[in-house]
């Protein structure tokens, strides 16, 4: 047998969605930015506003940040 197997795609594939849309949250957060309406958010002395920041946290706690993001700006996917 030559090359992966599917088994060991998933992960890979799983990971390069993620980094899809940490690259979608930056380029959404700058654009937003560049327009004058950043996308804020801040709880005790936790501060993220820039297109950075929301990249490397979702980078980093996807989980957390994704959904935060999405909230956010408005996107609200849990009505």
């Amino acid at each position: 047998m030559t090359g992966l197997s599917p088994t060991a795609l998933v992960p890979i594939l799983v990971l390069l969605l993620l980094l899809g849309i940490d690259t979608w949250i930056y380029a959404d957060a700058r654009e937003r930015l560049k327009r004058g309406d950043p996308v804020a958010f801040s709880f005790g002395s936790l501060r993220v506003e820039t297109p950075q920041a929301w990249f490397l946290g979702s980078l980093i706690l996807w989980v957390v940040f994704f959904p935060l993001y999405l909230t956010a700006t408005g996107r609200n996917p849990f009505r």
